[in-house]
């Protein structure tokens, strides 16, 4: 990832190009869904325990994504919030179905 992006704008489509590939994407799916599913069984059961293993779960099945699939470092350790709002802006945009069209819209599809 070109490290030297200046605002959030600049930001996504280098975070889109680091997950290219869709097995990369999907261990993001899984690792973000599961811990939203972890969050939520903390907040129910009014256990908060449960968050450190809700971050722990989203960001292992992501860093595994990177290191096997996409061969890149993570950008959680050169832009920590912006990945992170990215993380969930990728996940949102997934879910409603407009994630191909917004890689389409990038060149990355």
């Amino acid at each position: 990832m070109d490290r030297r992006a200046k605002t959030y704008r600049e930001f996504w489509p280098l975070y889109l190009a680091e997950h290219r590939m869709p097995g990369t994407r999907q261990l993001h799916f899984l690792g973000t869904g599961l811990g939203l599913l972890i969050l939520a069984a903390a907040a129910v059961l009014a256990d908060w325990r449960l968050v450190p293993l809700a971050i722990v779960t989203g960001y292992a099945f992501a860093w595994i994504g990177h290191a096997v699939i996409e061969r890149n470092r993570p950008a959680t350790f050169t832009h920590p919030f912006w990945s992170l709002v990215s993380d969930f802006r990728m996940f949102a945009l997934w879910l409603g179905g407009r994630l191909t069209a917004e890689l389409r819209r990038h060149g990355l599809e």
